[in-house]
């Protein structure tokens, strides 16, 4: 058997946060302020059958992945400035 990974690889990562983005308020509202429209051909989202038309929404300046893995795993998934409390430790932590 292979060696389990020390941290949470990448496609973990980008996969957790591909699901944020496509259930997120501001990809909707991108999607809904377009008019469902490709914003290059104008074509429109259609959903008929035999003409079924997909539309997604675009980075235009694109994603730093490797930036942004280096960031969660800095900021978030970081053991050392990890500690284990209790639910009102935790609480009162976060009322500082």
């Amino acid at each position: 058997m292979g060696k389990k990974s020390e941290h949470t690889t990448n496609s973990i990562i980008r996969a957790a946060l591909r699901r944020l983005f496509l259930r997120s308020r501001e990809r909707a509202k991108t999607l809904k302020d377009s008019g469902y429209r490709c914003c290059k051909c104008g074509v429109k989202q259609s959903k008929a059958k035999g003409r079924e038309i997909s539309v997604q929404v675009h980075h235009s300046s694109g994603i730093d992945w490797d930036g942004l893995f280096d960031d969660i795993r800095t900021r978030l998934l970081n053991q050392k400035d990890m500690c284990v409390l209790c639910t009102d430790c935790h609480d009162k932590e976060h009322e500082k």
